[in-house]
Parts: structure tokens; C-alpha cells; sequence
């Protein structure tokens, strides 16, 4: 059994601050863990924009606290994401956040990562894993 808190994970090589400058992240599950997903609390700061595309990894996303416009880059499509609402890029979107307010969110990502993920020039984190 493994139980931390996001408290203990501050200022940790678990706690990543984008080159971007546009978010932060809490990994408090990853790939070491060896259960087939991480888990993470991510913070995107207000006024910003992220453009995002996880083609190596499927991602759950649930709204916590704060409000963002989420648009779907392939589509044009909008959705105003709020507590208490969950996304998910089941088929490995292209998609832009743009938070009215600091946006947290609990994330879900499978395969997990490793922790030492940032988003590259096409929004993507790469596929690393744990050696063994």
C-alpha cells in the first residue's frame, strides 16, 4: 500500500514547473509504481494558453477548481470546463486549454509516465519508461 499526499510531493522531482511557464504538476502516481497509470494534480495558471497533443498516451482529465476554455484543434470545437467536469482524449486529440482562472485538475494517464515528461515543440510528451 502506498499513501502520499500531494504536500509531501511539493517541491520534489515529482513536482514539475513546465519550461513553458504555462503549468505545474504534482505526479503523485508514475510508471515506478508499476500500476499502469499515474495519477497527478496539474495547476495551469490563468491568462495562458497551452496547446497540447498526447499522442503517445490516453489522459482523463477532471476540473477540481478554476474554469478554461478547452478546444478541440482538430474540430474547432469549444467546451467550458468547470468543477466537477471530466474530459477525456480517448482518441489522442490535438486540443488547447486557455483557464479563465488558475485551473486545477486531478489527471489519469495510461501509459503512465515516468515524471520526467514536458510537453516537446508539437505538445507532446514523449514515450519514456522505467528501466527495470
Amino acid at each position: 500500500m502506498i499513501v502520499r499526499s500531494f504536500k509531501d510531493i511539493e517541491g520534489t522531482d515529482r513536482h514539475i514547473k513546465s519550461k513553458s511557464g504555462t503549468w505545474e504538476s504534482k505526479r503523485i502516481v508514475l510508471a515506478k509504481e508499476k500500476v499502469g497509470f499515474s495519477l497527478h494534480e496539474t495547476i495551469l495558471y490563468a491568462g495562458t494558453e497551452t496547446s497540447m497533443w498526447y499522442a503517445n498516451h490516453i489522459e482523463a482529465v477532471l476540473c477540481v477548481e478554476g474554469e478554461a476554455e478547452l478546444t478541440n484543434d482538430e474540430t474547432g470545437e469549444k467546451h467550458w470546463i468547470t468543477p466537477g467536469t471530466m474530459y477525456l482524449l480517448d482518441g489522442h486529440e490535438r486540443h488547447t486549454m486557455r483557464p479563465k482562472t488558475d485551473f486545477r485538475c486531478v489527471c489519469v494517464f495510461n501509459p503512465p509516465v515516468t515524471g520526467r515528461e514536458d510537453h516537446d515543440e508539437n505538445g507532446v510528451y514523449p514515450l519514456l519508461t522505467e528501466e527495470a
